[in-house]
C-alpha cells in the first residue's frame, strides 16, 4: 500500500507541529497549510488521503473550507476530521452536516488522535479499493455481455447459413439469388430514412431466410416446370405461414427479423397480397424492403417457368407497381440508386 498522505490545516503552526509529532511514528507523509485558501489550493495539487482541519481560522474558517472541498469533484471524497476547541453540540453537528467524518478536540490526546486517524485512513482506503473493484466488475460485465451478445449473433448467423444450405438443397432458391436479395435489401435499408445501420445489418442477415418456408412445400409443386394450378398456388402460398411456424419461437434478433420477413414479404402495399392481406405500413418495413428486392431479382434471372427480363424492363415493372405492390418511397429509392442495384446484380450473377 502506498504511504498515506495527510494534510493538516491550522493557522497556529505549533498545533500543526504537535499533531505531526504525535503521528510521526506511523510513517505518514505530511503537508500543512496555515489558512483556508492555502488548504484548498494544496488539495487540488495533491491526492490527500485525509485532511485534519481546524475550524477557527481567520478569513476562511474550517466550515467554509469543508463546504468548498465537498463541492469539488476531485476532493469531495477525502475524509475530513475537524480539529476544534469548540465542543458544543451545535458546532459539532454543523461539522457533520457539512460532510466531516469525525472531530477531535483540542488539546490533542495522542492515543485518540492516532486511533481516529488510523481508522479513517483505513476506511477511506477500503472505500477506494471497493470502488476500483466495482468499476473493474462493471467493465468485466460489459465485456462479457458484449462477448456473449457477439457469440449469440454468430450462432444465429451460423444457423441461418445452415438453413440456407438446406433451402438451396430442397427448394428452387439458389445461393446467388439469396445473396443478391440480401445485398439489395441492405442497400434499400441504408437509404431508407428511418432505419439505422443496425437495421441494415439485421436485414442483411435475416433476408436470406425469406423463403425458408419452401422447405415444407411438396417437391412436385415446388419444382413444377409450368404454371401452378389454383390449388397448387394456394399450397405454395403457405410457405409464408410455414416459415412463421418454424421461426416464431425464437427470441433472437436475427431470427425474429427473419420470421417477420418470411411471413410478410408477399404482402402488398395496396393490401392485395398474402397471407393476411396487410396493407401499407401494417407491413413491417423489413418485409416491404425484401419484397421489392426479391421481385426485382426474380425478374432479371431465368427460372424454369420464365425467361430473364432485361434490367430496364424490370425497372419499368417496379415503377409501374409503385403504390400497388411496393411502397412508393422504396420505389423512389430503387430508381434513384438503380446503378447500385445493377452493380450488385452483375457482381453476384
Amino acid at each position: 500500500m502506498n504511504q498515506y498522505h495527510i494534510l493538516i490545516v491550522d493557522d497556529v503552526a505549533d498545533n500543526i507541529q504537535v499533531a505531526m509529532n504525535m503521528l510521526k511514528e506511523q510513517a505518514y507523509q505530511f503537508t500543512f497549510a496555515l489558512n483556508g485558501q492555502q488548504a484548498l489550493d494544496l488539495s487540488l495539487q495533491h491526492n490527500f488521503d485525509l485532511i485534519l482541519l481546524d475550524i477557527m481560522m481567520p478569513g476562511m474558517d474550517g466550515y467554509q473550507v469543508c463546504r468548498l472541498l465537498q463541492q469539488d469533484e476531485k476532493t469531495k471524497d477525502i475524509p475530513i476530521i475537524f480539529l476544534t476547541a469548540k465542543v458544543d453540540i451545535d458546532s459539532i453537528s454543523k461539522g457533520f452536516r457539512l460532510g466531516a467524518v469525525d472531530y477531535i478536540t483540542k488539546p490533542f490526546h495522542s492515543e485518540e488522535l492516532i486511533a481516529r486517524v488510523k481508522n479513517h485512513l483505513e476506511l477511506y482506503s477500503a472505500r477506494k479499493t471497493l470502488k476500483t473493484l466495482n468499476l473493474n466488475l462493471q467493465t468485466n460485465l460489459i465485456h462479457k455481455e458484449t462477448r456473449y451478445m457477439t457469440e449469440l449473433e454468430d450462432s444465429q448467423k451460423e444457423m441461418i447459413y445452415v438453413l440456407m444450405e438446406l433451402m438451396e438443397a430442397t427448394s428452387d432458391e439458389t445461393g446467388s439469388h439469396i445473396q443478391r436479395v440480401s445485398e439489395y435489401s441492405r442497400l434499400l435499408a441504408h437509404y431508407y430514412p428511418s432505419l439505422s445501420e443496425t437495421d441494415c445489418e439485421t436485414i442483411f442477415h435475416a433476408a436470406p431466410m425469406h423463403d425458408i418456408g419452401k422447405i415444407a412445400i411438396p417437391h412436385d409443386i415446388l419444382h413444377k416446370p409450368g404454371k401452378l394450378t389454383e390449388a397448387e398456388f394456394e399450397i405454395m402460398k403457405t410457405h409464408t405461414t410455414k416459415a412463421h411456424e418454424i421461426l416464431r419461437m425464437s427470441k433472437r434478433k436475427y431470427i425474429q427479423a427473419a420470421d417477420v420477413i418470411a411471413q410478410q414479404h408477399h404482402e402488398k402495399w395496396d393490401g392485395s397480397g398474402y397471407p393476411k392481406g396487410l396493407a401499407g405500413k401494417d407491413i413491417h418495413v423489413y418485409a416491404r424492403i425484401v419484397a421489392l428486392a426479391d421481385v426485382f431479382d426474380a425478374l432479371i434471372h431465368k427460372r424454369r417457368y420464365k425467361d430473364a427480363w432485361s434490367l430496364d424492363d424490370a425497372r419499368t415493372y417496379i415503377i409501374e407497381q409503385k403504390g400497388r405492390h411496393f411502397e412508393p418511397l422504396l420505389v423512389d429509392l430503387f430508381t434513384e440508386h438503380f446503378d447500385e442495384f445493377t452493380k450488385i446484380a452483375k457482381q453476384h450473377d
